[in-house]
């Protein structure tokens, strides 16, 4: 079974994960996690007992990889392969 996240949850983990590979200058708050799923790029995978959407963590992991290789594109950024 896949670790689920609620918003504030799924921000602080891929803070985490972005925060690795910027040397600690990135951050991912809940707002940025919401338009996440407004823009499509994560779906909520169900609810807690407060009806608060949950989101798997490999979906938080593949959302947060599209953003973050689009926002160094956009800024002239080559990717590097890993």
């Amino acid at each position: 079974m896949a670790t689920l996240y609620t918003t504030a949850e799924a921000a602080a983990v891929a803070t985490r994960w972005r925060r690795l590979l910027s040397a600690g200058a990135a951050e991912v708050t809940p707002a940025t996690v919401r338009y996440w799923v407004t823009r499509g790029h994560l779906a909520p995978t169900g609810v807690d007992d407060r009806r608060r959407p949950l989101y798997a963590s490999a979906d938080v992991a593949r959302a947060e990889l599209a953003t973050r290789r689009r926002a160094l594109r956009l800024v002239g950024i080559p990717e590097r392969k890993l």
